[in-house]
C-alpha cells in the first residue's frame, strides 16, 4: 500500500514519455536549442526543461516540480558519440548491404535531438522506476535488421547499453536465445572468460545473413555455433540435458511484445536449475508485469 503512490507516479511519467516518443520525438531541434540557450549554457539541462514542457510539466507546480526533479533529471541524458562509434563490436564488424528474403539490412539515423529509450528502466530502492531516455546533438547512424518492413535487431544505444550487464557476468558455456545482429555473441565471444557460446535461432534466413556477412568478421569464431530450432521448444526439450553455465534471453522487440516471451521463458526456466538465466531489459519487462497485476 506504501507503494502505491509512487507506483500511480510512474505510471504517469511513463505515460507521458511513451506518448513523446511515439508521436513527437524531434520536437526539440538544433533550431530549438539555439533559441532557447543563445549563451551557450549546459545543453543537458536545457534539453531537459524543454522536455518536461513538452511533456505538459509545469514547475510552479509543486507535483510536476517532484516529476522533473525524480525522473527527467535523473533519466534524460546527453549522450557521447564515441561511446558507441568505438564499442568493439564496431571495431571489426562492417555491417553489408545485403537482403534475404523477408529480411535485410540497412542503416538507421537518429535525427540531432531526437529522444529515444537508451537504457534497460533504472528501479531505485524506494520503487522509482526512471526511465533512460538518451539523444545525441548530432546525427548518429546504427545498423538495424529489417522483417517484412519491420525493424527486428538494432545495434543502437539501448542495445549496447542494456546488454552490458549480461555480457560482464558471463563466463563458461554460454547460450543464448535470439540472433539478430550478433551483438551479445560477439562481445561474449570476446571475453577469455567464455569457452563457447551457443545461438538458438528459428529463422533460417537470419542464420545465413549472420553466417555469410558477420560470422566471418568475428575474431573468436571458433567460439560460436548456431542451432536452427525454436527457443521455447529447446528450453523445454534439450536444455535438460545440457550443461550450459548461463542463457540469456533476448527473443522480444520491446516490453510491449515482451512480457508474454519473458514470462514463458522464466517459467521454462524454472526445470533447468543447472543455468542461471539472464534477460535483456528484465527491469523493463518486470515493470511491465506489476503494471498488468
Amino acid at each position: 500500500m506504501n507503494l502505491t503512490p509512487i507506483k500511480l507516479q510512474n505510471n504517469e511519467i511513463a505515460l507521458k514519455i511513451v506518448d513523446y516518443l511515439n508521436y513527437t520525438p524531434c520536437a526539440i531541434t538544433p533550431e530549438i536549442m539555439q533559441d532557447v540557450n543563445p549563451s551557450g549554457l549546459e545543453p543537458e539541462r536545457i534539453y531537459q526543461a524543454l522536455f518536461s514542457g513538452l511533456l505538459g510539466l509545469n514547475p510552479s507546480n509543486e507535483h510536476d516540480r517532484l516529476l522533473e526533479e525524480t525522473y527527467i533529471w535523473k533519466g534524460v541524458h546527453e549522450l557521447n558519440p564515441n561511446e558507441f562509434i568505438n564499442d568493439p563490436y564496431f571495431q571489426y564488424i562492417q555491417i553489408p548491404s545485403a537482403s534475404e528474403k523477408s529480411w535485410h539490412f540497412q542503416l538507421d539515423i537518429y535525427q540531432p535531438y531526437e529522444a529515444f529509450i537508451c537504457d534497460d528502466l533504472v528501479i531505485e530502492p524506494d520503487g522509482v522506476e526512471i526511465p533512460q531516455i538518451g539523444f545525441f546533438s548530432q546525427s548518429f547512424r546504427y545498423p538495424a535488421v529489417y522483417e517484412k518492413g519491420q525493424e527486428w535487431m538494432a545495434i543502437k544505444p539501448s542495445e549496447i547499453r542494456s546488454m552490458r550487464k549480461p555480457v560482464n557476468c558471463v563466463s563458461g558455456n554460454v547460450i543464448t536465445f535470439g540472433l539478430g545482429l550478433g551483438y551479445y555473441t560477439f562481445m561474449v565471444s570476446q571475453k577469455k572468460e567464455v569457452e563457447h557460446i551457443t545461438v538458438v535461432e528459428r529463422d533460417p534466413s537470419i542464420i545465413h545473413l549472420f553466417q555469410d556477412y558477420i560470422l566471418p568478421q568475428f575474431p573468436h569464431k571458433e567460439k560460436v555455433s548456431i542451432i536452427q530450432s525454436d527457443a521455447f521448444e529447446y528450453m523445454k526439450k534439450q536444455m535438460p540435458k545440457e550443461k550450459y553455465d548461463y542463457a540469456f534471453v533476448d527473443l522480444w522487440h520491446d516490453s510491449s511484445d515482451g512480457l508474454p516471451l519473458y514470462l514463458k521463458a522464466r517459467k521454462l526456466a524454472e526445470d533447468i536449475p543447472q543455468t542461471h538465466f539472464l534477460y535483456w531489459v528484465e527491469n523493463t519487462l518486470r515493470s511491465a508485469e506489476n503494471w498488468n497485476q
